[in-house]
């Protein structure tokens, strides 16, 4: 009896530190999204990137090892109009064809408790890199999980928007973006 106890106690461990040890890989790209939000002549405005992909690896129980790359199609913007995409893929603003990709690499993942996070990385934008900091939060459910958060960029420090466009007061120069990440843990290697 004793001996049976002793195994179920070590089932039972042996099952909690698998639980533990999951690691988020799969980004489910038609559930996320990236978002961001602007203001022209003082108007709340939204828009979206279309296409983009991710890369994540994520282990709740080694944090220290998360890594996270998001490339984002610069050309798939939609900003609610026609004409306000095919001007921003422009030179003066995205420059898509010199510039095709906005990138985000992850160079470090602080814990805050209560699921939240503090992501660190390097943006990079129409050839210009810069360091962001964006609070993050994470909930996990079975298999699969979302990551949520944002950050706040100035646009004229990637020369989003120059010549004519670098007044602020037409285009602010806070672009505020979003992202939602859903993931899926990784296949066992078997």
């Amino acid at each position: 009896m004793i001996q049976r106890c002793h195994m179920l106690l070590a089932g039972g461990l042996l099952l909690c530190t698998q639980v533990q040890a999951v690691e988020f890989k799969q980004v489910l790209a038609n559930e996320s999204s990236v978002t961001f939000a602007y203001k022209q002549m003082g108007v709340p405005l939204d828009g979206k990137f279309n296409k983009f992909a991710a890369q994540l690896a994520f282990d709740p129980a080694k944090i220290a090892k998360a890594q996270a790359r998001i490339d984002i199609d610069v050309a798939s913007i939609d900003t609610g109009s026609t004409e306000a995409n095919d001007e921003v893929v422009g030179k003066l603003w995205f420059n898509a064809k010199t510039y095709p990709v906005a990138s985000f690499v992850s160079t470090g993942l602080k814990a805050l408790g209560d699921n939240r996070y503090e992501a660190t990385g390097k943006l990079s934008i129409k050839g210009r890199t810069q360091e962001v900091k964006a609070p993050v939060t994470f909930q996990a459910a079975g298999n699969r999980g979302a990551f949520d958060g944002s950050f706040t960029i100035k646009r004229l420090d990637y020369a989003i928007g120059e010549g004519e466009w670098t007044d602020v007061g037409t285009v602010a120069n806070e672009i505020q973006i979003k992202f939602h990440l859903v993931v899926k843990v990784a296949p066992s290697k078997k």
